[in-house]
């Protein structure tokens, strides 16, 4: 099953896609209040929505959803930057605020023009997650997205904290929908590729995560509790800009694609601000 949100007047609706039609489900925020009785209800929707093209979208994920990125995840990632590998997840945090949606542009941050791709799975969170081991976290696993850690450099290497490289405005493209869980029984075998004007610049595979997605949630949960909506972000196979010879960046009109095997892509304009 596909979900996305959109707006209709003052309201954010989550509803299922079926053949590029929107079956609206409940309002964003109750989705998430109780999203097990809501996918339930969403798997019996056939008919009653509303043409995909003909909506706002905005992020399928409640406000109070946490953002965690895995860092250097990949080996290869790691050995191109010439960064240590980590010995446990190396988790940074971005904003639920900083989130983008398919088709939407991307300013590149004023005061930044080392602004830089990072293809990446995203994992959503389905159920309350305290403490708990691999197995559970993955049985609590709603599903998957495609996502764009899109990074601002010069801020990032200016400091050991990433905080502002990793929150420009609109700097986390998800999407193009959340495809639930049962739809990808395997999430460590999908092929993964970002390609900046059609041409592919990453070209990976989920099989090179350092720790899978379930791994890094179970660890997270040793020192929070993890909700229903929260990401985890996978982090970034080898192939980003910053570690080529020459570096090469975005910049204004490029067109930035992340897509995954299983799940679809999605696709924005990088824009001069």
């Amino acid at each position: 099953m596909k979900l996305i949100a959109y707006l209709k007047g003052d309201d954010r609706i989550m509803a299922r896609v079926l053949d590029q039609t929107a079956l609206p489900v409940a309002k964003l925020e109750d989705f998430w209040a109780n999203p097990q009785q809501n996918l339930l209800a969403a798997a019996q929707m056939r008919s009653g929505g509303e043409p995909l093209a003909n909506l706002i979208q905005v992020p399928p994920l409640p406000d109070t959803a946490r953002i965690l990125c895995a860092g250097m995840n990949y080996l290869a990632h790691a050995q191109e930057t010439q960064l240590k590998v980590p010995e446990q997840p190396d988790i940074f945090a971005r904003w639920r605020s900083t989130l983008s949606v398919d088709g939407q542009s991307v300013p590149i941050p004023p005061r930044d023009d080392h602004f830089d791709w990072e293809g990446e799975l995203a994992v959503v969170v389905g159920t309350e997650l305290r403490d708990v081991t691999p197995e559970v976290a993955k049985a609590g696993i709603l599903g998957y997205a495609c996502f764009n850690d899109l990074s601002a450099r010069k801020f990032q290497m200016a400091s050991e904290r990433w905080t502002l490289g990793k929150n420009a405005d609109s700097s986390g493209p998800f999407g193009p929908w959340i495809v639930t869980a049962d739809e990808i029984p395997d999430p460590g075998r999908l092929h993964l590729q970002t390609r900046v004007n059609g041409k592919i610049v990453q070209d990976g595979n989920t099989s090179g995560l350092i720790f899978s997605g379930a791994e890094i949630g179970a660890y997270a949960s040793g020192a929070m509790t993890l909700k229903p909506g929260d990401v985890i972000a996978t982090g970034t196979p080898e192939g980003v800009g910053v570690a080529r010879k020459p570096p090469i960046f975005l910049h204004d009109g490029d067109v930035v694609e992340v897509e995954i095997e299983r799940i679809g892509r999605i696709a924005n304009r990088i824009v001069q601000r």
